[in-house]
């Protein structure tokens, strides 16, 4: 029998941690900046890679330009909604899913 700790496993064994591990990305702050960079290189890969997407990049951007204006939070909503259109079409091993990837988990999303 292992002692690797197998998280919160529900069952007559109780194996886990009794719902102890919380993993909480509401509190995800990424630097602007930073996101914009990130966000400049996905348009750039859909360019090469898919045109018919860089719409879909120009609308992260947006929120994240609106975000650097107003002072307020991206619009996670509209942002993961590009993301996942852009993650659906792009292929595996593109740097237009690389990059999709990259912001999924900097925005925890």
């Amino acid at each position: 029998m292992s002692t690797y700790s197998f998280g919160n496993v529900n069952g007559p064994a109780h194996f886990g941690d009794h719902g102890q591990t919380q993993i909480n990305h509401a509190h995800a702050h990424p630097d602007l900046p930073t996101m914009m960079d990130l966000t400049d290189r996905l348009i750039e890969a859909l360019r090469a890679e898919y045109p018919e997407l860089v719409p879909q990049g120009e609308t992260i951007m947006a929120q994240f330009q609106e975000s650097a204006d107003d002072g307020l939070p991206p619009n996670r909503g509209r942002i993961r909604s590009a993301l996942e259109t852009i993650a659906i079409a792009a292929s595996a091993g593109t740097g237009s899913l690389a990059y999709t990837q990259q912001l999924f988990s900097a925005l925890g999303l």
